[in-house]
């Protein structure tokens, strides 16, 4: 699902149609307030409900940044108008079990369950389950979760054969995921010159904002 990419959008996995369009109005817009983004979908959930997940460099992201995403991207939409209907706005985190839309995340994530469907037939199918073994420059090695009889248990994709992938949630990608996010809150108020507090284990990681928007 990939369209022309917009200036700056380092994604490897990208929108196709409606789904593109919202991404090249909002992303210089998260750009610049200091945010990524991981992924845009409008879906016919309750009408219409425009998801906007994105992120900070550090890979966080509080409720608080989800608000502030939502008050700039509403203005940007409102403008361009890209929606014809009524739609809900709908701002989140990636989550734990996140999407891997850049090669920075599967080379973050390597040793990581994941769940990725190809775009082409990649060594006989097109679903893989299994680790990240390695990260490379144009491709991703997968260790097979279940070998089937006959196949290689390990399998190399081509980051351009990639149409989704997502994190597959373990107990070992929740301890990873929140000593992570710990390690950036801490840099992240170090870097701003506040008090180290420490944030408590098993803390949630997600956050989402919502936002009725008109159109």
């Amino acid at each position: 699902m990939t369209a022309t990419a917009s200036e700056g959008d380092d994604r490897i996995i990208r929108e196709s149609g409606i789904d593109a369009r919202i991404a090249l109005i909002v992303q210089p817009v998260l750009r610049g307030i200091g945010f990524r983004l991981v992924r845009v979908h409008l879906s016919g959930q309750n009408g219409l409900t425009l998801q906007i997940m994105a992120e900070r460099e550090d890979g966080t992201m509080t409720v608080e940044d989800c608000e502030e995403v939502s008050r700039a991207v509403s203005p940007a939409l409102d403008v361009d108008d890209p929606i014809e209907k009524a739609y809900h706005l709908e701002v989140s985190s990636p989550g734990i079990d996140r999407p891997l839309v850049r090669k920075s995340d599967f080379v973050t994530w390597t040793g990581h369950l994941v769940k990725m469907e190809t775009s082409v037939i990649v060594a006989d199918r097109k679903r893989f389950k299994g680790k990240i073994a390695e990260a490379g420059e144009n491709d991703v090695l997968i260790e097979r979760d279940k070998a089937a009889y006959g196949e290689e248990p390990t399998v190399r994709v081509p980051y351009d054969a990639i149409a989704e992938t997502r994190l597959i949630l373990t107990d070992d990608l929740i301890r990873d995921a929140l000593s992570k996010d710990n390690r950036a809150r801490k840099e992240a108020k170090k870097r701003r010159g506040e008090p180290d507090d420490d944030v408590p284990e098993g803390a949630e990681t997600d956050a989402t904002e919502e936002h009725e928007q008109e159109s």
